[in-house]
């Protein structure tokens, strides 16, 4: 039964943090590489993380589903921190919480074929820090999708990845040049001003 249906107020986030493709076995070409990437940028993302819980920021993860439409999130996890998994201790180290929002998808954008864009309208949420992986490719693509739907976008530079460096690199020109995104390292964001209006 809905929150709704119960007679409460709905969840209300100006912001909200996406997680993108973390929750993984990297058994994938490049996996390796990408699995390194992921354990440089893990610390700084459970940081924004927990700041973000604080702030009252909505915490989304948003996942590849591997099973061909026969997956589920809690069976997602199992296989990802199971003791022979591949990465098990990356992704039990940012695995989500009871209060995090959890979202399947079939392609590279977290918007395409999801229920991402009627939770953000339900949550009144209009400013996006994306993070997660790889940054070239599924947050990429996200950051495009959010981009036409007039949202302002934030992807720290520390909290997103890809196997190679130059990849990353390239994908942040983008963010900033072309979608006027702002890149700075999570440290910088003032989590309570995002969830502030703007004047």
């Amino acid at each position: 039964m809905s929150k709704q249906q119960h007679g409460l107020m709905p969840d209300r986030s100006l912001a909200a943090l996406l997680i993108l493709d973390v929750l993984s076995d990297f058994r994938f070409p490049d996996g390796a590489a990408v699995m390194r990437a992921a354990r440089r940028i893990v610390p700084a993302l459970v940081h924004l993380r927990e700041r973000a819980r604080r702030a009252g920021v909505a915490v989304i993860y948003v996942n590849d589903n591997p099973g061909r439409w026969r997956s589920d999130m809690r069976s997602l996890l199992e296989h990802c921190t199971g003791a022979r998994a591949r990465g098990a201790e990356i992704v039990s180290q940012i695995a989500p919480g009871p209060t995090d929002y959890l979202i399947l998808k079939p392609k590279h954008s977290a918007f395409y074929a999801t229920p991402l864009e009627v939770l953000l309208t339900h949550l009144g949420a209009r400013r996006l820090i994306l993070t997660g992986l790889t940054s070239h490719q599924c947050v990429l693509f996200t950051a495009n999708d959010a981009h036409v739907r007039n949202f302002e976008l934030i992807v720290p530079s520390d909290c997103v990845a890809a196997a190679a460096t130059a990849d990353t690199r390239f994908a942040l020109r983008y963010f900033e040049s072309v979608l006027r995104a702002d890149t700075r390292p999570s440290m910088r964001l003032r989590m309570g001003a995002l969830q502030r209006p703007r004047s």
